[in-house]
């Protein structure tokens, strides 16, 4: 059945990829647009995010709330073939009988009268991102369990505990993988008398091997981590969550969360080995979603870097994002931390990209170790940041200090970059994005050389229908 382009409006073109709910498609060997495929490129992008924000023309409160839907697109032997499927989580299913929301979630509240919101469950709605196993393919979303699917077929075998059964698992949606010893590492947030952070050691297969909790302040949010050399650090930003209007049913958790830069920001490190606290310090005040990389320097330091926003305003820009028409201003640029983990200290603290931008991700194999390029998803310059989601992508230099990004007419826009490891030359590098045209109202995935991202993409290929902007991907060689 073709996809009809939705009529013009005045909101920006990056909207009418939300418009409506994104349809799955089977397994479909994918038209070469423009170029060729990189022989070298051999294995499967996966890749997270919200496909449905609307169910009987009802919108959800924030991007946030939309259900989870993955793309599987495999290269192999100069081809491609594409599927994309909604993740049959528990929630998307009630819903899906009778058409309609039921579920509370990050931003909008229960269906029902205020007496039958007390108490009732939030939706997992497995939309965050992917971590390819061995076996398996998890679905994750940082609020409860990961959704376990086929690797091949993208079919929903159910919710995995990764085989702890000690306590309920909450766990994050970016994991880090040991590019050496292929440990698994994550957290959670339990939430009950006392706030908890939960920290998970796996092994390759993702079973759950070694867990710790650890006593936090304040119920907050915690989006991601770093796993640097010997230890794992978290940012804890200055914001506060009020639990009873949600326990009550009156408000959601994003209505529920409150800047309070008074607290400032929190840095923990913990020894990766035990799991156990080495330091904990208060430094000024910032929020961020996510960090792109660190290591440990001769001195002992943590050096990392991170995309930091002065503000929360980006949780209200985010939402926005739902309704197709933003109108907060959130910039985020990237910024450099040097760390004292012994001594619980931040030596430094600079910017090092003033141009805003989201999504900073390394090579894989670099992860935790010293590292020289952070791949970014970057708005476009000239553009009225309050009105437009990323625009392009690019690469920032540490060694040099500058930035490169790709040359992305207006009506594209770009998802976070993948970076891949060529099979046959180690030395080489491609970039994998998801893109939008919102002209033509069609989504395509495009390949870029890693060292040529201000030249042409080497190659174009068509998807079947309109893929939404999502949040993040993996790679999974062959």
């Amino acid at each position: 059945m073709p996809i009809t382009s939705p009529q013009l409006t005045t909101k920006p073109l990056w909207s009418n990829a939300f418009a409506h709910p994104a349809p799955e498609f089977p397994h479909t060997q994918l038209k070469i647009l423009a170029g060729v495929i990189p022989p070298g490129l051999s294995g499967t992008l996966y890749r997270n995010g919200p496909g449905r924000l609307e169910r009987a023309g009802k919108r959800v409160g924030h991007w946030f709330d939309g259900d989870g839907a993955i793309l599987a697109v495999t290269f192999a032997e100069g081809a491609a073939s594409g599927v994309y499927r909604y993740v049959q989580t528990e929630g998307y299913q009630a819903e899906s009988k009778v058409d309609r929301w039921l579920y509370g979630n990050y931003g909008m509240l229960p269906s029902g009268n205020i007496w039958e919101r007390w108490g009732k469950s939030v939706k997992n709605v497995a939309n965050t991102s992917v971590l390819a196993l061995p076996d398996r393919l998890l679905a994750l979303w940082e609020g409860g369990m990961p959704h376990a699917l086929d690797l091949d077929s993208l079919e929903t075998i159910g919710t995995d505990n990764l085989g702890l059964d000690s306590i309920p698992l909450v766990y994050s949606a970016h994991p880090k993988v040991d590019p050496i010893s292929g440990q698994i590492y994550n957290f959670g947030i339990s939430i009950g008398a006392k706030t908890k952070l939960n920290l998970y050691e796996s092994d390759r297969s993702g079973k759950i091997i070694k867990h710790s909790q650890n006593k936090l302040p304040r119920l907050t949010t915690i989006h991601d981590f770093l796993m640097v050399g010997k230890y794992l650090v978290f940012c804890i930003p200055p914001i506060e969550i009020q639990p009873i209007p949600i326990l009550l049913g009156l408000a959601s958790y994003s209505e529920s969360m409150r800047w309070k830069p008074e607290l400032g920001t929190q840095i923990l490190v913990f020894d990766r080995e035990n799991l156990s606290l080495v330091s904990s310090f208060n430094v000024e005040p910032w929020f961020q979603w996510h960090f792109g990389n660190g290591y440990v320097d001769t001195d002992g330091n943590i050096v990392c870097d991170l995309v930091r926003y002065p503000d929360f305003d980006t949780n209200q820009f985010l939402g926005e994002v739902a309704t197709g028409a933003t109108q907060t201003e959130a910039i985020g640029t990237l910024w450099q931390l040097v760390i004292d983990p012994t001594h619980g200290k931040l030596i430094s603290n600079e910017q090092l990209v003033d141009r805003s931008c989201e999504f900073p991700i390394v090579q894989q194999s670099q992860v935790g170790q010293s590292w020289r390029y952070t791949y970014l998803a970057v708005h476009k310059l000239g553009t009225i940041l309050r009105q437009e989601i990323v625009g392009t992508i690019g690469r920032f230099d540490r060694q040099n200090q500058t930035l490169t990004t790709a040359e992305l007419d207006r009506h594209l826009y770009p998802t976070e970059p993948i970076h891949v490891v060529d099979k046959f030359d180690r030395d080489r590098g491609w970039i994998l994005t998801v893109v939008y045209d919102g002209e033509n109202h069609q989504s395509e995935v495009w390949i870029y050389d890693s060292d040529r991202l201000d030249e042409t993409p080497v190659c174009r290929l068509g998807l079947p229908s309109v893929v939404p902007m999502g949040f993040h991907g993996t790679w999974k060689g062959n």
